[in-house]
C-alpha cells in the first residue's frame, strides 16, 4: 500500500455559513419547485403519488393551467419550476411517467439531501435557460466549459467582480481551449463543427446568458456591471475546488487522466476514497462529456472498467440517467445499466439483481469473473465461483456455456487453473474445451 500522510479535513473559508443555514437557503431557493412537486403528487397521481407528464417529461397544458391557478404562479413559472424540480432530483421521470424523487421525501429533515439536490441544479445551470439564438453550438459549449474558471475567480475574490473582468477572462479561456485543440486559424476550408473562435460581441452575449442562468439557481447575484457569488454558490465552488485539489495530490494524478486510466487508478481503493476520486474527476469536467467518456470506457474489452465506470456513474446520479437508459440497448452494458437504474429508482442494492433475467445474471457473473481473472488473484476467482447462486456447479457451467459471453473460454480456463479441487477443475476445463470447439 502507498504510504501517504492523512490530509486533514479541509475547512470552508471564513464566513461560510454552516450546513444547516446553507440547506435552509437552498430550501428557500427551491420553494416553488417543492410546492409544485407536492401539488403534482397530490393532484395528478391518482392516489399513487405519481404525476403523469407528457411523453417528453413535461407537464401537460391542462396541468400547467391548474397548477398556475392553485399555486398562484404564471404558466411560464410552472413550466420553469417543473424543469428545475427534475434537475434537482425532486421529480424522477421514468419513460412517460414521473414520481416524486426520494429527495423530496427527505426535504424537510435531511440537510445533506437538500444540498445535494441544489448542487445537482447548480451543475445543470446551462439547461436552465436556452442559449441565445444565432450562436453556434460549439461557441456555447466552449463557454460552458470555460465557466468553472470564472466561478473560481468569483470564489477566490470573495466579493464582487466586474463584468468586463469576467469577459476578459472568458475570452482568454476560450482562446486557450482553441489552442489546446490545435484550432489555429489558417487560409483554407474551416471545420464547420469547430468554427472560428467567437468574437467579443458573441462572448458578451454568452456571458450575460451564463450569469443569468447561474443567478436563476441562486448561485450568484447580479449588480450594475458586476457579479457576486451567493453563500450557496461560494460554498459549492469551494467544494469542487477542494475535490480537484485532493485528486491532484493522488499518486496517479487521476484528475488529469482519461476515464479509463482514472478508473484503473481507483481500482484498488476502498469505496469511500474511490468515490472521492470519482467526484473530483467529475468536478473538473462538464457533466455531459464526463458521462460520455465513462460509458466509452465501459464499452471496451476490460471488464473491470465496465463495473468501475458504472460505480462512477452512481456518483453522477440523475444527470446520467438518459445515457444509462440508452445503454440498456447494448448487450455488454445492459446488466450494469439495469442495476444502475434499479438502484437509482430506490431499489436496495442487495435486491437489485432481481431486475435481471437468469441469462443476464449469468452474463454479469462471467463478465465479473473476467475482471477478476485479469486483475485479481486466484483466491478471488475461486471465491467468485463459490459466490454463484446456483444449485450445482454443473448447472452453472451449462448456463455459462449457453450465455455466449466472448470471454467464456478464458474465464473457464482461469477458473480451472485456480481451483484447488482437481475434480471440479477437470469439469471446468472440459466445459472450456466444449465452448472452444462448439460442443455441447
Amino acid at each position: 500500500m502507498t504510504n501517504r500522510r492523512t490530509r486533514p479535513a479541509p475547512r470552508p473559508p471564513a464566513g461560510t455559513p454552516g450546513p444547516a443555514e446553507l440547506a435552509n437557503r437552498a430550501r428557500a431557493s427551491l420553494a416553488d419547485e417543492v410546492r409544485l412537486t407536492r401539488w403534482a403528487a397530490e393532484h395528478l397521481g391518482g392516489g399513487t403519488g405519481a404525476p403523469h407528464p407528457g411523453t417528453t417529461g413535461t407537464l401537460p397544458p391542462d396541468a400547467v393551467e391548474r397548477a398556475a391557478g392553485e399555486l398562484r404562479l404564471t404558466p411560464g413559472q410552472i413550466r420553469a419550476a417543473w424543469d428545475r424540480a427534475r434537475l434537482a432530483g425532486l421529480v424522477e421521470v421514468h419513460g412517460t411517467s414521473a414520481r416524486p424523487g426520494w429527495r423530496l421525501r427527505a426535504w424537510d429533515s435531511d440537510d445533506a439531501a437538500v444540498l445535494r439536490g441544489w448542487v445537482a441544479l447548480f451543475d445543470a445551470w446551462s439547461l436552465i435557460h436556452p442559449a441565445p439564438d444565432g450562436v453556434a453550438p460549439a461557441a456555447v459549449a466552449e463557454v460552458v466549459e470555460a465557466m468553472p474558471q470564472l466561478l473560481s475567480l468569483l470564489q477566490l475574490s470573495a466579493g464582487p467582480v466586474t463584468v468586463p473582468a469576467l469577459l476578459d477572462l472568458l475570452g482568454q479561456r476560450v482562446a486557450e481551449l482553441h489552442d489546446e485543440r490545435c484550432e489555429v486559424p489558417y487560409e483554407g476550408p474551416q471545420d464547420e463543427a469547430a468554427g472560428p473562435a467567437p468574437d467579443t460581441a458573441t462572448l458578451s452575449r454568452l456571458l450575460r446568458w451564463a450569469l443569468g442562468a447561474l443567478a436563476a439557481v441562486d448561485a450568484l447575484t447580479l449588480g450594475p456591471a458586476r457579479a457576486t457569488l451567493t453563500p450557496l454558490g461560494s460554498w459549492a465552488v469551494w467544494v469542487k475546488l477542494e475535490q480537484i485539489c485532493v485528486a491532484a495530490q493522488s499518486p496517479a494524478g487521476n484528475i488529469e487522466q482519461p476515464a479509463a486510466n482514472m478508473l484503473l487508478g481507483c481500482a484498488r481503493l476502498t469505496p469511500g476514497p474511490a468515490r472521492a476520486e470519482y467526484r473530483a474527476w467529475l468536478a473538473a469536467r462538464p457533466a455531459g462529456s464526463a458521462i460520455a467518456e465513462l460509458l466509452q470506457a465501459a464499452r471496451g474489452e476490460d471488464a473491470l472498467l465496465r463495473g468501475l465506470a458504472f460505480e462512477a456513474l452512481r456518483v453522477v446520479g440523475a444527470p446520467a440517467e438518459p445515457e444509462v437508459r440508452t445503454a440498456v440497448g447494448e448487450p455488454a452494458l445492459r446488466p450494469y445499466a439495469l442495476l444502475w437504474l434499479a438502484e437509482h429508482e430506490g431499489a436496495d442494492p442487495e435486491e437489485a439483481q432481481d431486475v435481471l433475467t437468469r441469462e443476464e445474471q449469468t452474463w454479469l457473473w462471467v463478465d465479473t469473473a473476467a475482471a477478476v481473472a485479469d486483475h485479481g488473484e486466484n483466491e478471488l476467482l475461486v471465491r467468485h465461483l463459490d459466490s454463484a447462486v446456483r444449485t450445482t456447479v454443473p448447472h452453472l457451467l451449462d448456463e455459462v456455456r449457453a450465455v455466449g459471453h466472448p470471454r467464456t473460454v478464458q474465464v473457464l480456463v482461469a477458473l480451472a487453473a485456480a481451483h484447488p479441487d482437481p475434480a471440479l477443475a477437470k469439469a471446468v476445463r472440459r466445459a472450456a474445451f466444449q465452448v472452444h470447439t462448439g460442443g455441447i
